[in-house]
């Protein structure tokens, strides 16, 4: 499972930089959760920036994430992922 969700953070790029989830340290973590078959993403924190600079930022995170959630859900077709 580890190798699976190493290779998905290194697949999902962000669009305007080209650098993937794993380079960028947008995820902290995970936890797998047998008994509920649950995947949870837990986020690194992130430091907000001024006005327009940070709706932008925001609106890739978003699309960065979503683009992580559907390769995690091709991968672990049978789990259910959630972001914390």
């Amino acid at each position: 499972m580890k190798k699976k969700l190493d290779t998905v953070l290194d697949r999902v790029k962000e669009p305007e930089s080209g650098l993937s989830v794993s380079q960028l340290g947008l995820v902290e973590r995970f936890r797998f959760i047998e008994k509920d078959r649950r995947l949870v993403v837990f986020k690194s924190k992130i430091r907000s920036s001024k006005g327009c600079c940070t709706v932008v930022a925001n609106m890739l995170l978003h699309s960065t994430l979503k683009s992580m959630i559907q390769e995690l859900e091709a991968e672990f077709p049978d789990l259910r992922i959630e972001i914390a």
